[in-house]
């Protein structure tokens, strides 16, 4: 007899599990995500089947009747394979158990009961039956389905074990909350969770790095990232995650003068970014962009509070983050540095007179990630005053005009000096020596601010014209 939700199961691997799981006399079940996400109408092509048996077995006999490649991992009793643009993974039903120092399980055969006991939020515990009796059937012993429709993240069991057992899942509700959550649709963790999770906290010590640092990732490609470190926030987890972003928060007054609360700022500007692009690297880099403010924050009784050199310093800052959260040490680290150190460049040129030579520098700094940097910059406007707001706006536009005015003349988004050190030692007859690193630099010099154009003959000329000041002379 078919079933209200027989609708969600119509892909013909459903079909082919159905068979396969009455031939074996085994019980097969589509479960968590995919369940969650039919009734929420997103999309998902990542499919979780659970079986009352070896999910290996079961998924190398699914691997035969459909002819597809099936990856095994043993270590975790899991196999997969791709099958019409999905991704199905098959793990045995499973019970387990926690010991107080350890994340990892000890693992037993279990029922379906077992399973969804043991699943994080009552919102990933439903199933789909995929036995031909009832095929499409909803299992769902904890209200996850209502708990969908009211917008509420909940744990099966007493929220203080299910975070305890494993303190990842702390991040894990916040970060269903932000993704899941709409507009019109707010998703919010309870209460009881809630307090939990500040009793919890201090669990997060025994997660590995990356494990941290892939749910900060997810979290930073949600729509509206900003939901996801507030919520940290509350249920005391950001010291635990990134205390340097957590010591931005509050705001210090001195003789009736305060500062804006940089958090909320940081939070602002990455809403902001967000809002424009999907690109990680840049997202980490709004995150990080005042991060070096806690530790240049002065007081001036003429000034006011002011921050300088927050740039550098919280550019030194980022490589100790991301090696922290085993985050990539290569050229995304790289990336991330430079938008921190440069992102106040742009704002200082709509402040003064936006001269060749200034917007030269910025493009031979920022290279090919200037578009980057301009996206960070404009969303760094964040004053409530929208007469200022609008004014920096403006001047804005002016910088990014001469940008491209000036790239078009110069050409120095990639710039290479036309001299190099090969050559001034061919020129000259000379060994390497520290003179060709001051003659180049000269050379450098001259073209950014607009002596001579980005181009062999007048570099070359001008090194000819600066060398016998070195004590240089052409042997040839």
């Amino acid at each position: 007899m078919p079933t209200v939700t027989a609708q969600y199961v119509q892909k013909d691997i459903f079909r082919i599990v159905s068979g396969v799981a009455r031939d074996r006399g085994v019980r097969a079940f589509a479960i968590g995500g995919f369940v969650r996400d039919c009734f929420l109408g997103r999309p998902c092509n990542d499919i979780d089947i659970v079986v009352e048996g070896s999910g290996i077995d079961f998924a190398r006999e699914v691997g035969e009747r459909t002819g597809k490649y099936v990856s095994y991992f043993k270590n975790f009793g899991t196999a997969m394979l791709h099958y019409e643009g999905d991704e199905i993974e098959f793990v045995g039903a499973r019970k387990e158990s926690y010991r107080r120092e350890s994340r990892n399980p000890v693992v037993e055969n279990g029922t379906l009961e077992d399973d969804q006991l043991r699943r994080d939020f009552t919102i990933n515990a439903m199933a789909f039956s995929l036995q031909e009796e009832d095929f499409g059937a909803l299992v769902d012993p904890f209200g996850g389905i209502k708990d969908l429709a009211a917008g509420i993240i909940r744990t099966p069991l007493d929220p203080d074990t299910t975070y305890s057992d494993d303190p990842l899942r702390m991040l894990r509700a916040v970060r269903f909350a932000t993704k899941l959550s709409t507009p019109d649709h707010i998703f919010r963790i309870v209460p009881e969770s809630m307090e939990s999770m500040r009793r919890m906290a201090p669990r997060m010590d025994i997660l590995s790095k990356e494990r941290i640092a892939e749910e900060l990732n997810k979290m930073l490609l949600c729509d509206r990232p900003s939901m996801a470190f507030n919520l940290m926030d509350e249920a005391g987890l950001l010291p635990y995650v990134l205390p340097q972003l957590s010591a931005l928060k509050g705001v210090e007054t001195i003789d009736g003068r305060g500062h804006k609360d940089i958090f909320a700022h940081t939070l602002a500007v990455l809403d902001n970014v967000a809002s424009v692009s999907d690109n990680l690297w840049l997202r980490w880099a709004a995150l990080l962009h005042d991060i070096g403010k806690a530790q240049v924050k002065r007081y001036d009784p003429k000034l006011g509070w002011t921050f300088h050199g927050h740039d550098v310093v919280g550019s030194k800052m980022v490589p100790r983050i991301f090696s922290s959260l085993k985050l990539p040490l290569d050229d995304k680290l790289k990336f991330v540095k430079k938008m921190v150190w440069l992102h106040m460049r742009p704002i200082a040129l709509v402040d003064d007179e936006v001269t060749d030579s200034a917007v030269r520098r910025l493009l031979f700094d920022a290279g090919d990630d200037i578009d980057e940097l301009m996206t960070l910059c404009n969303a760094d406007i964040t004053s409530k005053n929208p007469i200022k707001v609008a004014r920096i706006r403006s001047n804005f536009e002016l910088v990014k005009e001469k940008l491209v005015e000036v790239e078009e003349k110069d050409a120095l988004r990639n710039f290479k000096n036309p001299i190099t050190g090969d050559y001034i030692m061919e020129v000259y007859g000379i060994e390497p020596c520290n003179t060709i690193g001051q003659l180049k630099e000269i050379v450098k010099e001259a073209i950014l601010e607009g002596e001579i154009g980005n181009n062999f003959e007048e570099a070359d000329a001008f090194m000819r014209k600066h060398a016998p000041e070195f004590g240089l002379t052409p042997c040839k």
